[in-house]
C-alpha cells in the first residue's frame, strides 16, 4: 500500500509536470520515479465564474486547459444542462477535445435529483434523470459519470436507497462501459465511513468513490435560494476528518479531487 509520505511524494511531481513545482519544498519530489501512476485532468467547475458570466462558452472547455497543460477533461453538467440529448453539441465537444489534443474523463452531473430519496418514486426519477448523462458520457468517450447520494433520514435507509440507485445505473452504464462514482460532495456523503459502507455494499468494480481533500462538511447552513449560487454561499457547521475520510474512500477511489 501507498504511504502517505510516497503518495504526497508522487503527487508533487506530478505537479512538475504542470508547473506548480515552484510551490512545492524540493526534497518533497526530489527522489521520485517520473512514471506516475495516475493522470492529471482538470474540473470545468475549475471555471465556473467564467463559464456563469459567460466569459467562457462550454465548448471552450478544451482550449482553456489547454493552456494550462492538462489534457484530461473533467465536465460539471449544469454548464450545459440543456445539451445532454443535443448530438451537435456533443459531437462538437468532442471534436474540440480532440481537437486540442485532450482527452474525456468524466461528467459530474448534479441537480438531476436525489438518488438516496426515501420516496421510491421519486428517487427512481432522479435515476432516470441521470441515464441520459451516461448516454451522453458514451458519446464523448468518457468512461465514467460523477453522481451524488444524498438522501434525508436514517443513515441506513439512505444507505439502502442509495445502493438500489447505484445498482441501477450500474446496470444501465454496463450497456455503454460507463462506470458510476460517487463523491463525498453533499449532505451525508460527505461522512467517509457512510460513504464507504454505501461502496462495501455495492460490490462493484463498475463504481467506486471520488474522493475529495476538501469536501467533508456534514453539516452546513441552509441556503437561501435553491440553486448553486446559494449553495455557495453557504457555511460549513460540522466537519468530518478529512484524513480519515480520505484513508476510508481510498479504497474505492477512481479518482480524487
Amino acid at each position: 500500500m501507498t504511504s502517505r509520505r510516497d503518495f504526497i511524494k508522487k503527487a508533487a511531481i506530478g505537479a512538475a509536470d504542470i508547473g506548480l513545482a515552484a510551490a512545492l519544498p524540493e526534497y518533497v519530489y526530489a527522489e521520485t520515479n517520473a512514471d506516475l501512476f495516475f493522470k492529471f485532468a482538470i474540473s470545468q467547475f475549475s471555471f465556473a465564474s467564467e463559464f456563469w458570466t459567460k466569459q467562457l462558452d462550454p465548448l471552450d472547455f478544451a482550449a482553456k486547459s489547454k493552456e494550462l497543460g492538462i489534457s484530461g477533461l473533467d465536465y460539471c453538467s449544469m454548464f450545459f444542462a440543456d445539451k445532454a440529448k443535443d448530438q451537435q453539441f456533443l459531437g462538437e465537444l468532442k471534436k474540440r477535445a480532440a481537437d486540442n489534443g485532450s482527452y474525456n474523463l468524466r461528467i459530474m452531473v448534479d441537480g438531476e435529483g436525489v438518488l438516496g430519496d426515501l420516496t421510491e418514486a421519486t428517487r427512481l426519477k432522479a435515476v432516470e434523470n441521470h441515464y441520459k448523462w451516461m448516454d451522453a458520457a458514451a458519446t464523448l468517450g468518457c468512461p465514467m459519470i460523477r453522481v451524488n447520494v444524498e438522501g434525508e433520514g436514517a443513515p441506513a435507509d439512505v444507505a439502502k436507497a442509495a445502493v438500489d440507485s447505484l445498482g441501477r445505473l450500474i446496470e444501465y452504464g454496463k450497456k455503454q462501459s460507463i462506470d458510476v462514482i460517487v463523491e463525498n460532495h453533499v449532505g451525508i456523503s460527505c461522512n467517509g465511513g457512510w460513504l464507504a459502507g454505501v461502496m462495501k455494499q455495492v460490490n462493484s468494480p463498475h463504481c467506486g468513490t471520488l474522493a475529495d481533500f476538501g469536501n467533508f462538511c456534514i453539516n452546513r447552513t441552509k441556503p437561501e435560494t435553491n440553486d448553486i449560487a446559494g449553495y455557495m454561499k453557504t457555511k460549513c457547521l460540522e466537519e468530518y476528518d478529512r484524513y480519515k475520510g480520505i484513508e476510508e474512500l481510498m479504497p474505492y477511489a477512481k479518482g480524487i479531487h
